[in-house]
């Protein structure tokens, strides 16, 4: 009885095992979590409401660079990084780049008051419910993931940035090489 349930132990810790290493090693290379295991993969977009008014989402900027920085109001990380968003928006705008700040899970007027606060000038969509989080696999914010202007993830953070990561994170693309 003792070698039985032994044997019963071994064989469903050996599954357990299994099926974690087969979520990671899919075709024989490592997979990442978060969101880099979206990079080369086509971007997810949600029509969220837009600051300002309207509804917008990440389709609106196809044809364009986007940085799409996931952020919440609440996130000492976030707001240090979005004085660097703002002067990333505001040299690279005439170069088909745009930083698009999607709010994770707040109002219109809390994401509205603190953007305004920090004289934040690009677009802003509010995401009451959280979709772009999850379907970009932020593990924590802020994440900023950077599409291409065919739609596809070009590179994909967790954590702030500093400008020269961002610079360094669309400049491949701007070269028209991803």
């Amino acid at each position: 009885m003792k070698l039985r349930v032994s044997l019963l132990y071994w064989a469903a810790a050996a599954a357990i095992v299994a099926a974690v290493v087969s979520v990671y090693f899919r075709g024989g290379t490592p997979q990442a979590a978060g969101p880099e295991g979206l990079v080369g993969r086509p971007a997810p977009s949600f029509d969220v409401p837009k600051l300002g008014g309207g509804v917008a989402g990440l389709e609106s900027y196809r044809g364009k660079i986007v940085v799409l920085n996931l952020w919440g109001t609440w996130c000492p990380p976030c707001r240090a990084e979005m004085p660097d968003l703002q002067r990333l928006y505001r040299q690279y705008q005439s170069r088909n780049v745009v930083v698009v700040g999607v709010d994770q899970g707040e109002s219109q007027t809390r994401a509205g008051e603190f953007a305004a606060a920090l004289g934040i000038t690009y677009p802003i969509l509010i995401d009451e419910q959280q979709q772009y989080g999850r379907v970009y696999a932020a593990l924590g914010m802020p994440t900023t993931i950077v599409v291409n202007p065919a739609g596809t993830v070009a590179r994909a953070f967790d954590g702030p940035l500093t400008f020269g990561q961002m610079t360094a994170a669309i400049t491949p693309l701007l070269r028209g090489t991803t």
